[in-house]
């Protein structure tokens, strides 16, 4: 077993009590019509979907919540005894680990269908659900002229200016992108050098954000949609940052999803599957576009129009399943000292 193996396991034993108290609902008693959601996603976030989930299909649902990575552990550890039917994820890489644990069954074919086949797993055992772009959060006072690629960040002049969140899945999942484009040696030199800039750690994408507003660091390292997330609660005029998108091909323009995954142990397969298909369907897809300022990805249903059309993105030819090696990248990633979990 892999030290970074062990170190998820450990993480699992840590969080699996708050796990359990995060459940929607306390009745532990067998219902056919229920299914068991295991979510990386925030319960702020999704809980008003599932319910409407609910609202239109009459299926109940139990989520409990953690974080992608967290949850990822939680579903390898249990194996096939695991309550869950459903793993949403935050990211292509968690969901990509559990795949390859052998954990998640085939997604009912027209479903895959319905969304472009670069935004699900090659095998089939996930789909993805929305799409988000990496992009670099800038504050125009102290960074005028941000940089567009990862490299330029390394210039001496954003020496202890930059924000990141190592514990987050999607900075992860950059990493493991990071890996697939320059290699472990070209990915381990980069961070290294990243390391030297000093970069100021942060619990998470919205600490980062709204450093980088407050003018507490110049730039940050975030998913594209948290800037309007602020936009939305604040107004524009009351917002200093701004969103720079990557170069095209660089690796720190990565288009990562959301997505979801039916466990191969689920108790309730076909209520699974309904809900897999339910988040490509037309309100779910509207809810991410309006809601969460994600990319939707089924056709037919537009993003903001504050933000570029995905197709405009020109990101890293990279493919999403190849994201699933979580535990050489987390290894990678305390090596070079940018992880102390």
């Amino acid at each position: 077993m892999s030290k970074s193996f062990t170190r998820l396991a450990a993480m699992f034993t840590a969080v699996a009590a708050a796990v359990a108290l995060s459940a929607c609902g306390s009745d532990q008693q067998s219902d056919e019509n229920k299914i068991v959601v295991y979510s990386g996603r925030s319960e702020e976030l999704v809980k008003p979907l599932i319910e409407q989930f609910t609202t239109d299909t009459g299926i109940k649902v139990e989520a409990r919540y953690a974080g992608s990575g967290e949850m990822a552990a939680q579903l390898i550890t249990e194996g096939d005894k695991s309550p869950a039917d459903v793993f949403l994820s935050q990211d292509a890489g968690a969901l990509g680990a559990v795949s390859k644990a052998g954990l998640l069954a085939p997604i009912d074919a027209e479903t895959l269908a319905a969304v472009p086949a670069q935004y699900s797993a090659a095998d089939g055992t996930w789909v993805g659900v929305s799409g988000r772009a990496r992009v670099l959060v800038y504050n125009p006072t102290l960074a005028p002229n941000p940089p567009d690629t990862i490299d330029g960040l390394l210039a001496p002049e954003w020496k202890g200016k930059i924000g990141f969140a190592p514990s987050n899945a999607s900075w992860q999942a950059f990493v493991t992108g990071l890996r697939v484009l320059r290699g472990d040696d070209g990915a381990e030199q980069w961070l290294r050098a990243f390391k030297a800039q000093d970069p100021q750690a942060f619990e998470n994408n919205v600490a980062v954000r709204d450093a980088v507003d407050s003018g507490q660091v110049a730039l940050g390292l975030v998913n594209h949609y948290y800037l309007y997330e602020l936009i939305h609660a604040k107004g524009a005029d009351a917002v200093v940052a701004q969103n720079k998108f990557m170069a095209p091909g660089d690796p720190g323009g990565l288009v990562n999803v959301a997505g979801v995954g039916v466990l191969k142990s689920a108790p309730n397969p076909e209520g699974a599957q309904a809900f897999a298909a339910y988040l490509i369907g037309e309100s779910a897809q509207k809810f991410f576009a309006t809601e969460t300022a994600e990319y939707p990805l089924a056709a037919g249903v537009a993003p903001s129009a504050e933000m570029p059309p995905l197709a405009d993105l020109q990101p890293p030819a990279v493919d999403l399943s190849d994201l699933d090696d979580l535990e050489a990248t987390q290894e990678l990633l305390v090596k070079t000292g940018l992880l102390t979990n």
